[in-house]
This record gives structure tokens, C-alpha cells and sequence, in this order.
């Protein structure tokens, strides 16, 4: 163990730190956390929709496309968020204007991902003649498409005010209004640049990029055991040398987890069927599900702790119990501490993974649904996995069941830990 663990501290951790700071894929962890507020809020009007008591839907049935607004206005046109968001911490990275960042990340998005549909035909009550555009086009489909278009925004952005290639205004002018002339040559040069490429050349930006990660996304986030297992065992490995596993590997998983968590939360709002989405491995299916008072199922060491006849151990429990039923764990990964410890490093470790392969099978023999909403970390633990499967109690059930054996598996090393500490107490 100590061998492997010096191996991937001296070659895998270096390469991990380097992608991990990376600016432009920090901009996009940045830009799609920044995102979150809408993202739980629609998933909240979802699941509040679809509540599961009899004769609820006949009461809304005349309400509901007034009540589905909220939906469609956040995690609906997603991607049109995430360009600006993304655009601006980008832009920020650069010391660019932010505020303009973010508004020609969304210009070339929508040039590059929208086509105006041109209506001729009333129908009457329902459409006018007109040109429309297809909301379904800001959705979750095209998040991956938002972010490509969003970093050539930038670079283009920033190649110009680093090469001075700007409309300068005297220092009299107020700098809101200098600002704006400054992006006059930019903004110019993307129109042109989309536009091209969508309609000169006919090559659909977005298309080409979802369907070349669509491996990846399917492998990490899709059905495949593998993968999730994979991203369980990535995560705690980080941890386990102190290094916040979720933060590393966000700015390469997160926008897959984001768009598989939007994908299903569309998919459901449509057909209303939890058990029948297109992604298993989603975020969500690892905070409820796997990682049970944080990363490592650390709220069942919490618990052991507090069982302790060790002072200092049972302290440690009493001080980590509420963060950890809140799934914060900061304060027992580093102050046991768990880091580099060779005994309870292992069932931080392994755990999961077991948790992750049990949760899995109860998946995909429909014991329990997928996850169809996407609620705030810090909720606890059975609750949020009864309402992000649309109140499935087979899904709250499995979550304490997984809590219950997360307890065993810490069991014998939290006694070893314990012994460990009363010899060197003793000493």
C-alpha cells in the first residue's frame, strides 16, 4: 500500500495538480458552480410538480405550463448561463473586462448554436408568424458546445486587447462607455467568425463537440460500472493525500456530471418516469447514495468515534458528528487525521467503491430510480435521496442500508485506530 500510494504521489499527483489548475479548465468548474443556484432551484419546481399524492396531478393539470415557467427559465436554457458564467471567470483569468466576457461568450454561443426558425403560417392561439427561437437549443444538449464557444470567445477577446487591435477613447470618456469601444473590433471579428463557421462553412459547433465526449460522458457519468467505480476510486485517492478529490477532478468531470444531471431532470420533466433516464452515474447518485457525510462515507466513522472509550477519539467524534450530518468532512478527514493514515486510509478508500457497486446493482435491477433532481450537498442524506428519485422510499431505504454498511466496513479498522491510540497514550 505505502508503495503505491509513493508512486502516485511522486507521477500521477503532479499531472493531477497541473490539470487541475489549469485556467481554462478552471473557468469552467468556476462558471458551472456559479450555476448551481438555478440548477437546484428548477429541480425544486420539478420535483415539487411531480409530488406523489393522489389527485395532485388533476389539480394542476390547467396550472402546470404556468408552473413549468421556472423550470424552463433555469435548468430549461442552462447552457446560455453557463457561457456567460464560464466567459466571465475566463475573462477574469485574463484581467479582461468581465462584464463583456460574459456577454460575447453568449453571442458566440447563440450564433454558432441557434438557427432562427422562420414561422409563415399562424396557428391560431398558439403561434404568431414571426422568427422564433428553439429554447431546446439552450438546454443541457448543448452545455458542452456553450463551453468550446465560450473559451474561442475569450482567446479572440483577449488576442486583440492584448495586441492593442481597439477603438482607445480619450481618458475623459467615463470608462463604462471606453469599455464598451474597446470591445467594438472583438465583438466585429466573433460575429464573423460564427457566423462562418455556421452558416459558410455548415459545420454545427455543438453537434461535433457533443458527439466527440460522448465517450468519455457515457464511460464516467453514463451506465457503465467501470466508470463510476473509476471516479470513485480518482476521488478518494486525491483525499487520501489530502487534496480535495471533487475540486481536482471538477474542471474535467463536473461539466459531464452537469449535463447528465440536466439531461435526466429533462428527461423526466417529459415522461414523468424516474426509473427510465439516461444517466445513472450522475453527482447525485454519488452524494446520496455513496458518500454518506462526505467523500469517504465518513459520517459512519463519525458515529464509531463517538462510541469510543477514548477520550481524544471520542472528542474527535462529538466535534465532526453535525458537520458530517451535513456531509461536511473537512474536519474529520484532517483532524483524525484520515490523510496518509495507513489504517483507516482503507476503508476511506475502498468503502465507497463498495457502496458505489451495491448502489449500482440496486439501480439497474429497479429497486431503486434514478435521479431526476438536483438538491444542495448539505441536505441530509436519506432525505435527499427520497427527493431526488421523485420520493422514492426504496431509494431512502438504500441510503441508510448503504450508511448502516459503511458502519461495518469502518468497524474493525476504527478499532484498530482506537487500540493504536490507547498504546500511544499510554506510552
Amino acid at each position: 500500500m505505502n508503495k503505491i500510494m509513493e508512486i502516485l504521489e511522486k507521477y500521477f499527483l503532479p499531472a493531477a495538480d497541473k490539470i487541475g489548475k489549469q485556467r481554462h479548465l478552471m473557468a469552467i468548474r468556476n462558471g458551472l458552480i456559479a450555476t448551481l443556484p438555478l440548477t437546484i432551484v428548477g429541480s425544486i419546481f420539478v420535483i415539487f410538480l411531480n409530488l406523489p399524492i393522489t389527485g395532485y396531478e388533476e389539480m394542476i393539470m390547467s396550472f402546470r405550463p404556468i408552473l413549468d415557467i421556472p423550470f424552463r427559465f433555469t435548468v430549461g436554457v442552462m447552457a446560455l448561463y453557463a457561457a456567460f458564467s464560464i466567459g466571465h471567470f475566463l475573462g477574469e483569468s485574463y484581467k479582461l473586462d468581465t462584464l463583456t466576457s460574459g456577454l460575447l461568450s453568449v453571442l458566440g454561443f447563440l450564433i454558432s448554436t441557434i438557427v432562427p426558425i422562420q414561422v409563415s403560417e399562424e396557428v391560431d392561439g398558439i403561434i404568431q408568424s414571426g422568427r422564433y427561437l428553439t429554447i431546446a437549443d439552450l438546454s443541457s444538449t448543448s452545455l458542452f458546445g456553450a463551453i468550446i464557444t465560450t473559451i474561442i470567445t475569450i482567446e479572440i477577446y483577449r488576442f486583440f486587447v492584448e495586441k492593442n487591435i481597439t477603438i482607445k477613447m480619450p481618458d475623459s470618456v467615463p470608462p463604462a462607455v471606453s469599455r464598451s469601444f474597446v470591445a467594438l473590433i472583438p465583438t466585429f471579428v466573433i460575429i464573423l467568425v460564427f457566423w462562418g463557421i455556421k452558416y459558410g462553412l455548415k459545420f454545427d459547433i455543438n453537434s461535433v463537440v457533443t458527439l466527440a465526449v460522448s465517450p468519455l460522458k457515457n464511460l464516467l457519468v453514463g451506465n457503465n460500472l467501470f466508470g463510476g467505480v473509476l471516479t470513485v476510486l480518482l476521488i478518494q485517492l486525491f483525499w487520501s493525500f489530502g487534496i480535495h478529490g471533487e475540486a481536482v477532478l471538477g474542471p474535467i468531470i463536473r461539466p459531464m456530471w452537469d449535463s447528465a444531471i440536466l439531461e435526466n431532470i429533462e428527461t423526466f420533466q417529459a415522461t414523468g418516469n424516474a426509473s427510465q433516464l439516461p444517466n445513472l452515474f450522475s453527482e447525485q447518485f454519488l452524494q446520496w447514495f455513496v458518500q454518506i457525510g462526505g467523500s469517504g462515507a465518513t459520517l459512519a466513522l463519525a458515529i464509531l468515534f463517538l462510541t469510543s472509550k477514548n477520550k481524544s477519539v471520542k472528542q474527535m467524534g462529538k466535534v465532526t458528528i453535525i458537520p458530517g450530518i451535513f456531509n461536511i468532512n473537512e474536519p474529520i478527514i484532517f483532524g483524525t487525521p484520515i490523510v496518509m493514515n495507513p489504517i483507516l486510509i482503507i476503508p476511506f478508500i475502498f468503502g465507497p467503491v463498495i457502496l458505489t457497486i451495491v448502489s449500482y446493482i440496486a439501480t439497474v435491477t429497479g429497486l431503486v430510480p434514478m435521479m431526476m433532481a438536483k438538491l444542495p450537498f448539505t441536505m441530509i442524506g436519506p432525505i435527499g435521496a427520497l427527493m431526488s428519485t421523485n420520493w422514492s422510499i426504496p431509494a431512502m431505504l438504500l441510503a441508510i442500508f448503504n450508511f448502516a454498511l459503511s458502519i461495518l466496513i469502518y468497524y474493525p479498522f476504527f478499532k484498530l485506530f482506537e487500540k493504536q491510540q490507547n498504546e500511544l497514550e499510554a506510552m
